[in-house]
């Protein structure tokens, strides 16, 4: 006869694993969904049916005790299985319907992306977009998406995909403060936008302190979008990506592009999702709009480059 220690619920064990990633029982509800009385009561329910104490309750938060440490390997073990076959059963998915994670960024989502988005919806109405906009990417391994369309330089190995294209960079102004500003201005002595410590390891927060430390700052932000638009204020420069500089009327560029910061636009997906209909239709659809952008993408068409009077 089996007591109730011998049974695992695996939802338990999803609560603990999320406790111990969040430090906190507020941390672990954000992370699963779910009300922080509810993983209370289930990690409470689960240390008493074990009879061992999986967390130290501390001021600063929930820490682990060795007991705790030794579930959670197998824990996270039991974890990447199911997440392992989920993706599998997903990727013998031949329906064109259901739920499909985007994760992207927010100045694809307010430039390029929401007329293709807008297109690939009329072509396949049963399946349900979810866009996710991001400074880092969503872990695909996880399924916490299921697509990445977003700038970078390499991708991870366990992804597959394709390039698009480079991404162009260059600084701009509103039309107000470019019309102050010499023919061929100086950066160091402009007025800047700049991002924030949340966007530190961004090409665009290294070329700023690697070209322009003493550079004057007029306004520190976490997003290129609010970056914009203080630039379109008049609050000073930025350094945008040409598809979001060039499709905002109010910003013209200052100089040339910014070879410094290139990057590149990729689509991608976990190698085991990557026939699934709907990710395979949507991977397809999407590629080939952007391409169709390419000029856009790389800073050729130049649509906000100011235009001086001879005299």
């Amino acid at each position: 006869m089996h007591s109730s220690r011998d049974h695992i619920d695996w939802e338990d064990l999803r609560m603990v694993l999320a406790v111990a990633d969040g430090a906190s029982l507020a941390a672990a509800a954000r992370i699963l969904g779910v009300n922080h009385t509810t993983v209370l009561r289930r990690v409470n329910a689960f240390e008493a049916r074990l009879g061992i104490r999986l967390f130290d309750r501390l001021p600063t938060g929930y820490a682990l005790t060795a007991g705790g440490e030794e579930l959670l390997g197998a824990a996270r073990t039991m974890a990447e299985t199911v997440n392992e076959l989920a993706r599998k059963l997903s990727g013998q998915d031949l329906r064109f319907e259901g739920t499909l994670r985007v994760t992207t960024t927010d100045t694809l989502m307010v430039s390029v992306l929401p007329p293709i988005l807008a297109a690939f919806h009329k072509l396949h109405p049963g399946i349900r977009v979810e866009a996710m906009t991001q400074n880092s990417i969503a872990n695909l391994t996880h399924r916490d998406a299921d697509v990445a369309i977003r700038p970078v330089s390499q991708p991870q190995e366990i992804l597959v995909g394709r390039r698009i294209s480079g991404v162009a960079f260059a600084a701009y102004a509103a039309r107000s403060y470019a019309e102050t500003l010499p023919a061929e201005p100086r950066f160091g002595l402009l007025r800047w936008i700049a991002p924030d410590d949340s966007l530190a390891n961004t090409g665009v927060a290294r070329w700023m302190r690697s070209s322009l430390p003493d550079a004057e700052i007029a306004l520190r932000a976490d997003s290129l979008v609010t970056m914009s638009h203080a630039a379109g204020a008049g609050m000073g420069v930025a350094a945008l990506p040409c598809y979001l500089g060039d499709s905002l009327p109010g910003l013209v560029r200052v100089g040339g592009l910014i070879e410094e910061i290139g990057s590149a636009l990729w689509v991608l997906v976990h190698d085991d999702l990557r026939r699934t209909a709907r990710v395979h239709a949507f991977t397809k659809f999407v590629s080939g709009e952007l391409q169709q952008r390419r000029d856009l993408l790389e800073g050729r068409l130049g649509g906000g480059v100011l235009e001086r009077n001879a005299s």
